[in-house]
């Protein structure tokens, strides 16, 4: 891996600093909800194991409305982002539902896709709901994202969903892309087939062995891959055309500053919270997929 330079160790240190600051005041910004464990794929590198029918029923929308209305009287809703996961989330009925209760608290909210269910009509019942920012993956060319999802027309529904959100200027949108050996080399195709669809920003993810993912050794890239990914993702943001960056995870060394917007920094705990499928609170999802920006208010 890349080594660091004598300026970026300077600038690590300086940021030491508001690190610990932050730790301090630890003030919640992102709050996911674990909504269901269903999922409409059975895709190879999923973390969790997800399957159509659930031992664990689907957290109730009200119970999850109860844990925002205590939260209210302590935090400024405007600048808390309320992400909605899975599983996947559309297949339930009534995330509008959540989302409209949501906007009427104040609070910009979102979710993380597979894009399968989020046709236009969907899309738009979304939108009128106050939907904020949505994540939609897509994990390389058609044959490889359709191996990796586990069914032959993923790659044609969710670049369908891409294409769509693609087009509304009033929503934060972004891609994500689970890189691994299949898929390494087809960054460059992949990089303008969004392009092309509209994409602005494109975020990548290594795969951690863990759940179904675990049975694939072919998910992991090992040292002199990982430093391809770096070299790809760093050479995109020189381009410009569209805002590439890795994932949250590790300490990347040489790379600090280069393919990330900050350094390395792990929020879980200090200004992240989840609240899973059967009422528990975690510091971390298992899947934080979304792009955050700076909460804004948006008139449905």
């Amino acid at each position: 891996m890349k080594k660091l330079s004598i300026k970026k160790r300077l600038a690590l240190e300086l940021n030491r600093k508001l690190k610990s600051e932050r730790r301090r005041e630890h003030p919640l910004r992102q709050l996911f909800w674990e909504c269901t464990w269903r999922c409409n794929l059975s895709c190879r590198h999923c973390g969790s194991d997800c399957k159509s029918s659930s031992m664990l029923p689907d957290m109730p929308s009200e119970d999850f409305i109860r844990v925002i209305d205590n939260l209210l009287p302590h935090i400024d809703p405007h600048v808390v982002s309320v992400i909605i996961t899975g599983g996947e989330p559309l297949v339930r009925d009534d995330i509008e539902k959540v989302g409209l209760e949501l906007y009427r608290r104040e609070f910009p909210w979102g979710l993380v896709t597979n894009g399968r269910l989020l046709t236009e009509e969907r899309f738009e019942s979304l939108r009128r709901a106050g939907l904020h920012n949505i994540t939609i993956s897509l994990d390389g060319l058609e044959d490889t994202h359709n191996w990796m999802r586990n069914r032959p027309d993923s790659f044609t529904k969710a670049y369908s969903a891409i294409k769509t959100v693609a087009k509304a200027t009033d929503i934060n949108f972004d891609v994500v892309t689970c890189v691994n050996r299949r898929s390494l080399d087809e960054l460059d195709e992949l990089k303008e087939l969004l392009i092309d669809a509209g994409v602005r920003r494109w975020r990548l993810f290594t795969i951690f062995p863990s759940g179904r993912a675990a049975l694939y050794p072919e998910f992991e890239l090992g040292s002199e891959r990982l430093e391809k990914l770096m070299r790809f993702i760093t050479s995109t943001r020189q381009e410009g055309r569209i805002k590439a960056s890795f994932c949250c995870e590790g300490f990347l060394a040489g790379y600090e500053g280069e393919v990330r917007d900050r350094f390395f920094e792990c929020q879980a705990g200090v200004s992240v919270a989840s609240v899973l499928l059967d009422g528990g609170i975690g510091a971390c999802p298992s899947l934080s997929l979304i792009h955050i920006s700076e909460p804004t208010r948006r008139v449905v």
